[in-house]
């Protein structure tokens, strides 16, 4: 449980950079249908407790916390705006802690680690940013449109007014505007910040306070406080800084999931040296597999065109050069053209020396400069024509087919006709012929003929390929649902049944394709009858993952294939299985926790059991019973700092044969979770000869240990937790210290811990 913005009767949220003197406007903002910004799809989850993504716009810095069930797994984040697309991404390992890692921020990883896409996004409000481990989605937090005005706080003797917007989707009852300034502490206030909710004034130590809408035009909030003392009025006044906080869903505990913190005044771009410039301070991105060929005295330069990195100004052409390695009085020559149009892949410098060697570099040009540095081509002579293949390659199909072309050479062009013409005369291509730049719809029957060139100018032969397109109503598209099962060598699947295509038609069949890791089919496609849904898919290699796909035919002939499904790893002869993750919630006393191994090999095996540890000092340590069998446990202990309530993972191996030259070893891990309590410090106060600590616990029956100095420090005392009073549910504690046992200085901030694994902290104590 994240603490450490959490005051007193303050709800718990997890961005942990509020400390600093500063203005939050807080925002709980749900995205309605009438907003002017896209709404996330449907498939679009906010992170759920105690995970989250907390997103700073200005700063374009994001904060992934939690996940600590994907430990040292690598995590995809990617900001996507609604009608661009993807603006930036990252990779991350999860670490081990309440902050998993942080992008475009000291300490953290750059935008663009792991993903070639080297740009620091803008992320604006509307845009959604989420964490993917291996391409499944596991939390968006859509970016939200509140921020408080530049020079909006006003101050007039005690009052102080902060100003804001509200964007038309924002939920109104659902905001909070904060000021935050250590030096409040020091106040009437007592502590280090003050804030405003919706409604009237409302009194709380050392000011009031209200939060009103719409009083300085639409979609606009003010906050306003009337301070006790001047002193107090004047901190806030110049607390320096603008911020807005918005949260898109609250769960029962008052976590808050999906946040953006929106700061005015702080600067975008890259938050750290070494991180990729922002859309509007770099280059534009170079083109790519540029090829240079020498041909008949010329240079022919080939290209495939640059894309924008979305964000980015347009590329509006290239600029190619060639420098002629020849250096005379500390010169080259150079020659080049300017080309003004962004999707050029191709080019002839003309006009060189004869008999001179160049180098050639290509760029793309944009409004913002040009590409950083070049891209580097050495000319080389080519005799060698290519070949060009085509899928599929012909044939008579009920739907439009997308026929895909592909050269055996890198860098060559392919032109092709669709009247039977010659697409290519003497190495280039003839009028009336197309440059192949992706798939070719073939929606009616007719011929295909192509042909390559490649940049050295050889020419592939022609080639002419016959579709004969019934347009006859076929299957939709199947959908396989639900786990995939594995067994050895064989993977179980399911799938719904499609539209049959047209009424009076039935699906006859439906045929299962295996595909390995990088795609590639494996063998032919399975068949099974049109009122079968389910298959088990045999004949698979051990040991090796596979998706699937499953296309469904009628008599006109086959549907579309149905997205692939999620990979499963087949078994292979000797299987390990460590049985599914668990979560275990903690008890007031030692929790015993069995694993279970029995879905592992038997015949001829042996098994060892292990704790994967983070080092010989791991606080959260277990002793296994039984380690040597397939089903051994632990006792889960009552929970004592310095332990965590990060996952147990354990590891069974099992080991088929006597002989380590050619015993067979396989391996597989489980989790195991446990699942404190939560708590709160809702009161701390001091004066001489008396300390007061209370607070409350969603269990009854554990033992909460006060502690000052730290997580780990002196221990103030230990009191049970018992029953709230009806109708509050869970359970309360409280610690009263009189006289010596009171101290006679404030213990400055105090931390909680439960036998059942909440903590909270630290919480300042204030002075009575």
């Amino acid at each position: 449980m994240k603490t450490a913005l959490h005051e007193p009767g303050e709800p718990r949220f997890h961005a942990q950079r509020l400390g600093r003197a500063g203005i939050i406007g807080s925002v709980s903002a749900v995205l309605c249908a009438t907003s002017l910004l896209a709404i996330p799809t449907a498939n679009a989850a906010v992170p759920v407790f105690p995970d989250n993504l907390v997103v700073f716009p200005d700063r374009d810095f994001v904060t992934i916390e939690g996940y600590q069930n994907k430990l040292g797994q690598t995590a995809t984040v990617e900001v996507n705006r609604p009608g661009v697309g993807l603006v930036g991404s990252a990779q991350g390992v999860v670490a081990a802690g309440d902050v998993a890692f942080e992008i475009n921020h000291p300490g953290g990883v750059c935008w663009g680690a792991g993903t070639g896409l080297d740009v620091t996004p803008d992320i604006r409000p509307g845009d959604s940013v989420s964490i993917k481990f291996g391409g499944i989605e596991a939390g968006t937090t859509t970016v939200q449109d509140t921020y408080v005005n530049a020079s909006s706080v006003l101050s007039d003797g005690n009052t102080v007014t902060v100003k804001g917007h509200v964007g038309a989707g924002v939920n109104r009852d659902q905001m909070e505007q904060r000021i935050v300034e250590p030096a409040l502490k020091d106040t009437a206030v007592g502590r280090r910040d003050v804030r405003a909710a919706p409604g009237p004034l409302t009194a709380d130590d050392g000011y009031r306070s209200s939060l009103e809408f719409g009083l300085d035009g639409p979609d606009t909030f003010r906050a306003t406080y009337i301070f006790d003392e001047p002193a107090a009025a004047d901190l806030a006044a110049n607390a320096g800084g603008a911020r807005a906080m918005a949260w898109q869903e609250q769960d029962a505990d008052a976590n808050r999931q999906g946040l953006t913190i929106a700061e005015f005044g702080e600067l975008g771009g890259p938050g750290m040296g070494g991180c990729p410039n922002g859309p509007l301070n770099s280059g534009p991105a170079g083109p790519t597999d540029v090829k240079a060929a020498k041909v008949n005295g010329d240079l022919k330069v080939n290209w495939t065109p640059a894309r924008a990195v979305p964000g980015t100004p347009a590329i509006t052409g290239y600029r190619v050069t060639a420098v002629a390695k020849t250096e005379s009085g500390n010169e080259r020559t150079e020659s080049g053209v300017r080309i003004s149009t962004q999707t050029a892949s191709s080019t002839i410098l003309k006009g060189l020396i004869a008999d001179e060697a160049y180098d050639v570099y290509v760029v793309s040009v944009s409004s913002v400069g040009e590409t950083f540095p070049a891209i580097h081509a050495i000319p080389e002579t080519d005799t060698t024509a290519p070949s060009v293949t085509a899928s599929p390659n012909g044939g008579t199909f009920s739907t439009a087919q997308q026929v895909t072309l592909t050269a055996s050479e890198q860098g060559s062009d392919i032109y092709y006709t669709l009247d039977g013409t010659d697409p290519v005369s003497g190495g280039v291509s003839v009028e009336g012929s197309t440059l192949y730049t992706g798939p070719i719809t073939v929606a009616q029957s007719g011929n295909i003929t192509f042909a390559a060139v490649d940049p050295s100018g050889n020419a592939s032969d022609k080639k002419t390929i016959e579709f004969t397109i019934t347009n006859d109503p076929v299957p939709a598209a199947p959908a396989i649902v639900g786990d995939l099962k594995a067994g050895m060598g064989t993977a179980e699947l399911s799938w719904t049944k499609p539209d049959a295509g047209a009424d009076g038609l039935t699906i006859i069949s439906y045929t299962v394709q295996a595909y390995t890791s990088d795609n590639a089919p494996f063998g032919e496609p399975k068949t099974v009858a049109g009122d079968v849904t389910t298959l088990i898919y045999d004949g698979l290699q051990g040991d090796t993952e596979y998706r699937f796909t499953v296309r469904a035919s009628n008599a006109n002939g086959a549907g579309p294939e149905s997205e692939k499904s999620a990979p499963v790893t087949v078994q292979g002869p000797v299987v390990a299985f460590a049985g599914p993750d668990q979560t275990i919630t903690r008890k007031a006393t030692a929790t015993v926790v069995s694993l279970d191994g029995t879905g592992s090999t038997v015949a001829g095996a042996t098994y060892q059991w292990e704790q994967i540890l983070t080092g010989p000092t791991d606080p959260d340590k277990v002793t296994l019973n039984a380690g040597t069998t397939l089903t051994p446990s632990f006792s889960l202990p009552v929970y004592k700092a310095p332990m965590t309530n990060n996952p147990l993972t354990f590891r069974l191996t099992v080991t088929v044969g006597t002989d380590p030259a050619t015993a067979t070893v396989r391996t597989d891990d489980v989790k195991v979770t446990p699942i404190p309590d939560s708590v709160t410090i809702a009161q701390a106060q001091w004066k001489i000869g008396d300390l007061r600590i209370s607070g409350t616990s969603s269990a009854v029956g554990g033992v909460v240990t006060i502690r000052v100095g730290g997580p780990a420090g002196r221990v103030l005392g230990q009191v049970n937790v018992t029953a709230a009073a009806a109708p509050a549910t869970g359970g309360t504690y409280s610690l009263r210290l009189r006289d010596a046992a009171a101290g006679t200085t404030n213990p400055g901030t105090v931390w909680v811990e439960s036998t059942l694994g909440g903590t909270a902290g630290p919480v300042s104590v204030a002075n009575k």
